[in-house]
């Protein structure tokens, strides 16, 4: 999940015109986001490029009719509906209604897309709506699974494979991924009154919610990021470790979003997590660009070992 949500969701916007003709909608929505999942997308070719394209432009406009804050609840509920009913006549043969999904019409039907993914991330944007709070860890871990791992799973689909355990390397990998970002995003969620870091959690490090609110910054705190830290570090390791070898050079584009995020888990422990002040946690251009080569240079090397999950 993009968790950067503040697109309107509109369903309808025009299409662009670029020096090679027509922008799709999708190919758009993905040049504006300029996010580190965005970028992984420069690895592949042309044709997983745009379906890729299209699957994280569905993502953010269904992210982002959750996170419509001007909006009443129960409206957002409702247009969550109709992008359910929309997608499964996308990945059933249909006509769908939204532009998003009708450029997703033929990907799902090429590359094989399950409705029953998408919605399941719909599910998890739903828990936006209704849940401000997670009361345990196992409470995360699913919403982690709904708006991350499910990205994964849909996306090894795109990138193809051939060894069924590249699923639970999705899954792992997703998990990594979404603690990453919370960890990054603790005071941008605060700003919305959420508090994804576990009530259990917090309650443990005799940290209160209402410091979290209130962007207070403490040693208590800090050790409660590094407990959380310390999950999404066996999340990573376990990815790495679940990757079939036979799927590894299929999988740059993931194994490129693993790095990039594992570099930015180290840069908020360098920090001993202190995300509280006004600017978020980033990797720079030239960092990601590294990652970019690294990667690449890597795979094309046959290395095996995963650019993650070592300190």
């Amino acid at each position: 999940s993009g968790r950067n949500r503040r697109l309107a969701a509109i369903p309808f916007r025009g299409a662009r015109f670029t020096a090679h003709g027509i922008m799709s909608q999708s190919q758009d929505i993905t040049r504006k986001s300029a996010s580190n999942l965005a970028l992984a997308f420069i690895l592949l070719p042309r044709e997983k490029r745009v379906a890729m394209s299209t699957l994280y432009a569905f993502c953010r406009e269904v992210d982002d009719v959750a996170d419509e804050e001007s909006e009443p609840v129960e409206r957002r509920r409702e247009q969550l509906q109709e992008w359910r009913e929309d997608i499964r006549l996308a990945c059933e043969g249909g006509e769908p209604r939204f532009p998003v999904n009708r450029e997703m019409k033929p990907i799902a039907a090429q590359y094989g897309l399950k409705r029953e993914l998408f919605e399941e991330l719909i599910l998890g944007c739903e828990m936006d709506l209704d849940i401000k709070r997670h009361e345990t860890f196992a409470d995360l871990e699913l919403y982690c699974h709904r708006v991350a791992s499910v990205v994964g799973l849909l996306s090894i689909e795109i990138f193809g494979y051939q060894d069924s355990a590249c699923r639970d390397y999705a899954i792992y990998l997703g998990k990594a991924l979404q603690l990453t970002n919370i960890l990054r995003d603790v005071r941008t969620d605060a700003e919305l009154g959420r508090i994804y870091l576990p009530l259990e959690e917090l309650e443990r490090f005799n940290v209160r919610p209402e410091e979290l609110l209130n962007f207070e910054y403490s040693d208590r705190y800090r050790k409660l990021a590094e407990s959380i830290a310390q999950r999404a570090k066996d999340f990573y390791r376990k990815a790495g470790a679940t990757l079939p070898k036979v799927d590894r050079g299929s999988m740059l584009s993931a194994e490129l979003m693993g790095a990039v995020y594992w570099r930015l888990l180290l840069k908020l422990e360098k920090r001993n997590f202190n995300v509280f002040g006004p600017r978020l946690t980033r990797l720079n251009k030239l960092q990601k660009i590294a990652l970019i080569l690294r990667t690449k240079i890597r795979m094309t090397a046959g290395v095996m070992t995963p650019n993650y999950g070592v300190s």
